[in-house]
Parts: structure tokens; sequence; C-alpha cells
């Protein structure tokens, strides 16, 4: 996707730092931001598998000379460790401009009095606490220079709760909630919070969702055509690559065949 000189102008030398970057979403904003800008940023990547970190920045500096990357094995959930870990960046990555707070998951889809307590403290760790977390550490980051773009990687069950998600819907809610204060909190300044909620998106999430059952997960997007990572990296990097007095507050992307978590054609 190309936005156009101004984006790419509006992106340039700019520092993005994107957990959960190893697949899906992560990954696809990181090969977005280069594309947009023609590699002209600086990406910190996040994620448990090293190996597809490794992969992914061999990628990206062969097709980018300019591109900058720097990669981290690092658990968001390791919450005293996102402090050292910014302290420790090289030089020329510790400006950080845009924070893509990707990483996230759903566990099981069992109902309320079923649901495992790994499950739903593996949902809040991951989807409320350690993007509070990484949000807190990087806002001294912005609020120094008085600018930055907060991104939050949110969901439609932050909007519609459904059977079998409640505990998935109750974190993405806590997330637009936290999100639409932080706003609020920041009215004066010139950063930015922008949530990004898409619906079917076709990634590892239902895999995961559905614990390696890959019958089950492939029923989710079954005769329909879903969203793809991509598709949501074009709205993370055009969010982010708007004018300074535009924000996009919130974006609510459903694939062509939805219309919520119970209107979806597959025709």
């Amino acid at each position: 996707m190309s936005l156009g000189p101004k984006s790419a102008e509006r992106l340039a030398n700019k520092t993005i730092l994107i957990t959960g970057a190893s697949a899906g979403i992560g990954q696809a904003t990181a090969l977005e931001y280069c594309a947009a800008s023609n590699g002209n940023v600086k990406l910190i990547l996040l994620a448990r598998r090293y190996e597809k970190l490794q992969e992914i920045s061999n990628e990206l500096t062969s097709q980018y000379p300019n591109v900058k990357v720097h990669i981290e094995k690092f658990d968001v959930c390791d919450y005293d460790k996102v402090e050292p870990l910014l302290e420790n960046l090289p030089e020329e990555f510790k400006d950080i401009d845009i924070l893509v707070n990707n990483a996230g998951k759903a566990l099981g889809v069992e109902k309320v009095g079923e649901i495992k307590q790994e499950d739903v403290e593996g949902m809040f760790s991951t989807n409320v606490l350690a993007m509070i977390n990484f949000t807190q550490k990087v806002l001294p980051i912005f609020k120094k220079k008085n600018s930055g773009d907060i991104v939050q990687l949110g969901s439609m069950a932050g909007r519609y709760s459904y059977v079998g998600g409640s505990v998935y819907c109750a974190t993405k809610h806590a997330l637009r909630s936290f999100s639409d204060a932080l706003r609020m909190e920041l009215i004066d300044t010139k950063i930015r919070v922008i949530e990004i909620a898409p619906g079917n998106v076709e990634t590892e999430f239902s895999m995961i969702r559905y614990k390696g059952n890959a019958s089950a997960a492939d029923k989710v997007y079954e005769n329909t055509i879903p969203l793809y990572a991509d598709d949501i990296a074009e709205m993370i990097v055009y969010a982010t690559s708007r004018k300074q007095n535009t924000v996009v507050a919130q974006a609510l992307v459903f694939p062509s065949c939805q219309a919520s978590p119970f209107h979806l054609s597959r025709g």
C-alpha cells in the first residue's frame, strides 16, 4: 500500500515499537510501515519467538536498505522488564514516536463457570495489564517532547459481548475504556490515542483461541472472506500518518461480510 508522499514524509525517521511482532497483525504492521515510508523508519520489534523476528528483520533489511530494525525476545507479561528494556535500547532507538500495543490473545470459548483460571489470567495479563504497563512506561517519552501516537489493538469484542467470549470481551472493553480515559487526560497535549478494533481477521488468533484445533479454527472463517493482517496494518499506518490535527480515535473495521459478531454472511 502506498499512502502518498505526504504520509511518507510524516513517517520519515519515526521510531516505532510493536509488541507481538512475530506474526499476524504485528508482523504485517512492520512490513506496512516500511512500504509506506520506503524503509525510512526505525522499528523495535518485540515477541517471544526470536527466530521469527530474525526472519522478519532479514526480510525488511533486504528489501529496504534504509530501514533500521532492533529485535528483542520479550514477553510483554514480564512487567518489571519493560523499563530496563527501554533504558537499554540502542541510543538511536530510544526516542520512540509510535507505540503499537498489538500483543493480545483469546483463550477458549467456555462459558462462565467452566473457564480455566489460567485462561482468565492469561487474557487479562496480556490484553490489559501488559498493555497498560507498556503505555505507562512509554508515555513519559512522549510527554517529554509533547508528541507521539499510542495505537491500541482493540476488537469488536470491546463493543459487542457474546457467548463464549465473556473474559476476552471483558479485556477488550477494558482496553477501550482505558484508551478513552487516556485520550481525555492527554487532551492538552499533541499525543494521540488511536484504537483500531477489527472484526474477523484470519491470523493465528483462532488457532490460539481453540488451542491448536485447526478444524475449529477454520470454521470461524468458513465460507467467508475475512479481514487479513495487512488490512489492519494498513489502518494502523494510515491513522499514524495523518496530520497532527487529525486523530483516528476509534476505527471499527469489519470484513464486508460482517456487521457484528452475530451478523456474518457465509453465502
